[in-house]
């Protein structure tokens, strides 16, 4: 079964001047432009961030459009670094289609990793959300053991 072809929103190490912006986003993408996606909170991980189901939060991060020619590949890559492997219960992420909400208000489908269940019951249980849902800003340096 083929995704559907959707932006993807991103919050920690894929933001630019984050560790894997370069690696995986440089020359693929179209676009990237700030937004916000709503219903999740963000949480401390080892070494990067999660993005928890959670009503009355939000979380802060960039709106990426992939070059159509590089769509297939930029998505191949983003589930391998995230472990994404669709229907495994072991994922410590899940890709999901929720909206993001431009600076404008204008909301997009996009794709989106979030926790899986387990590790996000972990986090919600013991884990502090990341103040303003926002990874930029030392915030990258609160890390979490999910063990």
């Amino acid at each position: 079964m083929t995704a559907r072809v959707l932006p993807f929103f991103v919050y920690g190490t894929l933001l630019p001047g984050e560790r894997n912006h370069a690696l995986f986003l440089r020359g693929r993408t179209v676009s990237e432009r700030p937004a916000r996606m709503p219903g999740l909170a963000l949480h401390p991980g080892p070494g990067h961030p999660f993005a928890v189901e959670e009503p009355g939060s939000a979380v802060a991060g960039d709106l990426v459009t992939a070059l159509p020619a590089a769509y297939g590949e930029l998505l191949a890559l983003l589930d391998v670094l995230e472990e994404y492997t669709p229907g495994d219960p072991r994922n410590l992420y899940e890709r999901v289609a929720r909206d993001a909400v431009l600076a404008d208000g204008v909301a997009v489908r996009a794709w989106v990793y979030v926790a899986a269940p387990a590790p996000a019951a972990r986090l919600r249980a013991a884990g502090q959300p990341i103040e303003g849902g926002e990874w930029r800003g030392g915030a990258a340096d609160a890390c979490a053991d999910l063990g």
